[in-house]
């Protein structure tokens, strides 16, 4: 298996509030870290990429934010504009109004013509040689497919022509393993265990992109065990209580409330993850990141998450 920093195109996707920004980030900071230089593109240009690498408001034309680290976000006429200029030798001009207007009603009447100009900027930036490493912030899990799909099935649509060259080489490019990945983000649950398997199903039957990994986001630590359970039942004792209320100097039941409630959820996780560590392929890597008990994300998140995916590696 190719290691995931060794490929050049790695797409990040998952279930709409699993973190796949945060993975995203996270994946493009140990990229940079490790000596790559590295672009990490939002797909969806109203996200909250920045906020991860505490700088302004991201934008089509790529900016380094760090050493080796560049950013940018997905603007599709912007796209098209620059697939005009450098495919068709189309001039470069202020406003494409007119062509806009076209693609917008040729993207209406064949789905995947929209796709193709998103994924293609990634590719170009990929077959260009332009960064060692592009991480994509991609689609949520419900269009992920769609997108990768996109090439594929236009070149089974267009047999000849200039249509057949782009996507051709496009094709070359996300079906190649060691070339590019798509890694799936989940946490913990019942829904987002589902759709990630659900999309590892559809990914393998409708596309030939490959699954470099899953990632379980959000992770609870072991912090009792089965000892310290019981310890916590012989505490909850009329008794037990009362003396540990005095040492304390107060009462002691919303600490064992809350012991109680932390082995609840790790239980109820672990059960989620089985699930998913089942039925997943087993040469797929699944990966696990720590929850963090933050109350919003900025760079030190980043580095953390992107420390936590260096071990899971093995770096």
């Amino acid at each position: 298996m190719t290691e995931l920093l060794d490929r050049k195109l790695i797409f990040v996707t998952g279930k709409g509030g699993v973190g796949k920004t945060t993975i995203a980030a996270a994946l493009g900071w140990l990229g940079a870290a490790r000596g790559k230089k590295t672009l990490v593109c939002e797909v969806d240009a109203k996200g909250n990429l920045a906020d991860f690498f505490e700088t302004g408001p991201t934008h089509f034309v790529e900016r380094e934010v760090a050493p080796r680290m560049w950013v940018m976000s997905m603007d599709t006429e912007a796209s098209l504009k620059q697939y005009l200029s450098l495919q068709l030798k189309v001039p470069l001009v202020a406003r494409i109004g007119p062509i806009a207007k076209m693609f917008d009603f040729v993207a209406s009447a064949a789905p995947g013509v929209r796709e193709i100009v998103t994924v293609g900027k990634l590719c170009w930036e990929v077959k260009e040689k332009h960064y060692d490493l592009v991480v994509v912030d991609a689609s949520a899990t419900g269009h992920i497919v769609g997108q990768l799909a996109a090439p594929q099935a236009i070149n089974q649509l267009v047999q000849v022509g200039l249509v057949r060259q782009q996507t051709g080489w496009m094709l070359d490019i996300l079906e190649d393993p060691d070339t590019t990945g798509l890694i799936v983000v989940a946490t913990p649950a019942e829904m987002p265990v589902s759709e990630t398997l659900e999309l590892t199903d559809r990914l393998r039957q409708e596309t030939n992109v490959d699954l470099a990994a899953v990632v379980v986001n959000r992770v609870l630590p072991e912090l009792f065990g089965r000892g310290e359970e019981e310890v916590f039942e012989r505490l909850c004792d009329p008794e037990a209580e009362a003396r540990l209320d005095a040492e304390l100097g107060g009462p002691s039941a919303p600490l064992m409330q809350a012991a109680r409630l932390t082995v609840t959820m790790r239980r109820s996780r672990t059960e989620h993850l089985e699930r998913l560590r089942h039925a997943i392929d087993p040469s797929v890597p699944l990966l696990y990141v720590p929850y963090l008990f933050v109350r919003s994300h900025g760079l030190r998140t980043t580095h953390q998450l992107s420390d936590a995916l260096s071990a899971e590696l093995g770096y």
